[in-house]
C-alpha cells in the first residue's frame, strides 16, 4: 500500500519517493522540525523531487543546511 502524504503519520525515517507530495501534513512535520520559519522554495522542492534516495530526516538536514 503507498504512504499517503496526506494522512500517514510521517518521522525522520519516512522515505521520500515518486509519490511523495508537499502536503499539509508535510508541511507540518516540517514546521516541527525546522520551526515556524520553514517555507518550501522551488531549489529545495526540486532536490526533494530529484529521485535519489533520501529520507525525511534528511530533508529536514538539508532545509536546516541552506538556512545556516
Amino acid at each position: 500500500m503507498a504512504f499517503d502524504w496526506h494522512a500517514d503519520p510521517i518521522d525522520s525515517d519516512t522515505p521520500v519517493d515518486a509519490s511523495y507530495r508537499n502536503t499539509q501534513n508535510v508541511r507540518r512535520f516540517m514546521c516541527v522540525q525546522c520551526g515556524a520559519d520553514f517555507r518550501f522554495d522551488r531549489a529545495f522542492m526540486a532536490w526533494i523531487r530529484d529521485g535519489a534516495a533520501k529520507t525525511m530526516g534528511e530533508v529536514v538536514d538539508e532545509w536546516l543546511r541552506r538556512r545556516a
